[in-house]
Formats: structure tokens, C-alpha cells, sequence
């Protein structure tokens, strides 16, 4: 059995989500079925090793598509040509882009429909291509996965596509390793926060992560409890209009306190979230969340969204909140702050949590539904 997988999401640095479902997922498959031949269709300059197996074969495709209209060249054009010389039993479109003019079985991974909800996040050509394109994805491809209840459903209410044909492939962690040693922790105070504890935040600073509102509410915590010496840190990169950011930071009371690490390694990652009093993680929309595991896997108790996929994920192990009600992120901050009894139940809660979440059992869900699309063609026909 051959299965195509469109690996274009993987550039040379800077690993995204789905970069990461992708690098790790295939990993896994090319060692648990060696019976399987895998040939991924990667961007010409992309030069990481991370699939040397003996039953991966990478194609480098020119040339690079950084553009919406000539990457929907590379799916209806290019990509049609490569699957008929390939011939592969299935293509896999991990980004969830797949081919409309290829008759070859294709499994679409749609991870969540974020630009649905809120296109006006998106500069304008990456809104039309995914708003016209990803509704034509779903209806051509003969089976789709995505990583939560939440977004099945999602994508069944907008797209109208049968729940049937859709697989749930929850995604995973990485078995890091988390430094709970109060000496080590008290290093990474001193050196990101002036030695004081802190809130935290991980990720892409974008629209939807509503880092602004995590901001405000900051503000108000800081104001409301003069006694607490909080700092709040972000890390990540900014990918949206600086002015929105710094005019939210000039307004800001306490702006000195509050740090932006941008990236960082994953070791220093590791050890941020080790040390912080709580990841505060309170975007507007996630299809999965995968913060929120990680802070659990670090033992970091977890304030949280109460919408899309977010108390899915979290389960009893954090405290939800409203991302619109600044009051309310306020209010849990101060909660987890000086609440020790709480902090200790939700990291025990968020310890059991981490045992649903492992890049295996994603790779074995995504197997899984890799078999069910290519076994449907014999039962149909």
C-alpha cells in the first residue's frame, strides 16, 4: 500500500501546529507500518530529515507556493499530474487542502474552521481561498479527520457533510520533560519575570488568541490586588498588525510588568511553563488547543476559554472562562493566585487528562481512518 501525504506545511524553522501533527504523525506511521510505502510531497527548499525510514520517499516540489492562487496551481494542476504517475491507494491532505481535479481516494485533515468564524482575522486573499476552497475540500474528499468533537461538529453544521465520513484524531503531545525542581523554577523567575511568579501565555499572537482582552484583564487584576506581585509573560510571534498591540500596551497601567519572551527554545519553553503559577490560554476559537495538554503534562494549573473545543480538552482540569468578559479572565487569575487547594486539584485532574493524548494514539486514529477511506472504494464498488 502507498499513501501520498502533501507535506508542503513543513518549512525549514519555525514548525507550526499542523507542522507538528505532520512531522510526528508520519514519523510514527513509517515505523509502525514498515509494510507501508509513504511518499510525502514536500516544498523544494524544505531540507529537515525528520522521515529517514527505508518505506518514506520524498518528493521536493517546484516551485515554492507561498501564495493562496499558486498554491491552488500546485493542487489542480501539478498535484493531479504527480498522483496519476504515483498512483498511490490514497492521498492525504494533511493541511487539509486536497486536489479537486485528481480522481485519485483523498483524505482531507481539516483542523478546525476558524476562518469561518472569523474571516476578518485574515488578510483578504488568504479569507476568499479558504471561505470559497475548504467547503469544495470536504465535499470531494472521500473521508475527512479533524482533532475534535467540537470541530466535527463544526464542519457538519457548516459544510453539511454526513458526521458518518468524519473521524475524530484527537491530536498529541510530546513526552517532554518538565523540571518541577523549586530551584529551577526559581532560576526561570529570576530570569524572565525579576524573580516574581507569573501567568503565561504560548502561541502565535494572533487575532483569535485574543491576547489583547488577556491584557486588560491583567490590568485589572494587578489593579484589583496591589499585594499580588504578578507578571504576566507571552511567547510567541507576533503575526498581526503591531499597532493594534502596541496601542493596547501603551494604554496598559502596568505594562512593566508584563514580558514578551518572543520565541523560544523548547527547553526554555519547558521551563516557562514549569515555573508559571498558571498558562492563561484564553483565545476566542481553537478547533483543539494543544497548550492547555502541555500545561497539564508540565503539572501548571490551566485557566482557559469556555468555547469551541477548549472544555472539551480541558475537561475538570482547568478553570473556564469567558474570553469576551474581562472581569471574569480577572477573577481567575486572582483564584488560581491564591488558592493553593485549587492549584493542587487541577494539576492531580490535568496529570489524568495528559493520559488521553499521546502522538501514538493519534498516529493509530489516523492510521485508522487511512484504512477506513481506502476500504470504502472496495465496499462501494
Amino acid at each position: 500500500m502507498t499513501v501520498a501525504f502533501n507535506c508542503w506545511i513543513l518549512h525549514n524553522k519555525n514548525i507550526d501546529g499542523i507542522g507538528t501533527f505532520c512531522i510526528e504523525n508520519i514519523q510514527i506511521l513509517a515505523q509502525k507500518h514498515p509494510q507501508t510505502n509513504f511518499a510525502l510531497l514536500c516544498d523544494k527548499n524544505f531540507t529537515n530529515n525528520y522521515f529517514n525510514f527505508p518505506n518514506v520517499i520524498i518528493y521536493r516540489i517546484f516551485p515554492p507556493y507561498r501564495h493562496p492562487v499558486l498554491y491552488l496551481f500546485y493542487l489542480e494542476f501539478i498535484l493531479p499530474a504527480f498522483l496519476k504517475k504515483l498512483n498511490p491507494d490514497l492521498f492525504v491532505g494533511i493541511d487539509g487542502a486536497i486536489s479537486l481535479r485528481s480522481s485519485c481516494r483523498q483524505l482531507a485533515i481539516i483542523h478546525d474552521l476558524n476562518f469561518e468564524h472569523y474571516p476578518e482575522h485574515l488578510p483578504l486573499k488568504n479569507r476568499l481561498y479558504y471561505r470559497k476552497l475548504f467547503p469544495r475540500f470536504a465535499r470531494k474528499a472521500n473521508r475527512l479527520a479533524t482533532v475534535s468533537h467540537y470541530s466535527k461538529a463544526d464542519i457538519v453544521n457548516l459544510y453539511k457533510i454526513d458526521k458518518e465520513k468524519i473521524d475524530v484524531i484527537f491530536s498529541g503531545i510530546k513526552n517532554n520533560h518538565f523540571v518541577k525542581d523549586p530551584t529551577q523554577m526559581q532560576n526561570t523567575r529570576n530570569k524572565y519575570a525579576e524573580g516574581k511568579p507569573y501567568f503565561f501565555f504560548v502561541g502565535s499572537m494572533h487575532p483569535r488568541k485574543n491576547i489583547i482582552r488577556l491584557i486588560k484583564a491583567f490590568d485589572l487584576f494587578k489593579k484589583q490586588n496591589p499585594n499580588l506581585h504578578h507578571k504576566l509573560l507571552l511567547t510567541g510571534h507576533i503575526l498581526w498588525n503591531n499597532k493594534m498591540f502596541e496601542k493596547s500596551f501603551l494604554e496598559t497601567e502596568f505594562s512593566k510588568d508584563i514580558v514578551l519572551t518572543g520565541r523560544v527554545s523548547d527547553i526554555e519553553l519547558n521551563d516557562l511553563l514549569s515555573a508559571a503559577d498558571a498558562l492563561t490560554f484564553v483565545p476566542v476559537f481553537e478547533g483543539f488547543g494543544l497548550p492547555i495538554v502541555e500545561a497539564f503534562q508540565a503539572e501548571t494549573p490551566v485557566i482557559c476559554s469556555n468555547l469551541t473545543s477548549m472544555p472539551e480538552i480541558a475537561g475538570d482540569a482547568a478553570l473556564l472562562v469567558d474570553p469576551f468578559n474581562i472581569d471574569e479572565i480577572a477573577a481567575a487569575m486572582k483564584t488560581i493566585a491564591v488558592n493553593e487547594q485549587l492549584r493542587h486539584d487541577l494539576v492531580q485532574k490535568g496529570k489524568v487528562r495528559t493520559q488521553l493524548f499521546s502522538w501514538e494514539k493519534t498516529a493509530d486514529l489516523l492510521y485508522e481512518s487511512i484504512q477506513k477511506t481506502i476500504r470504502d472504494k472496495y465496499i462501494k464498488e
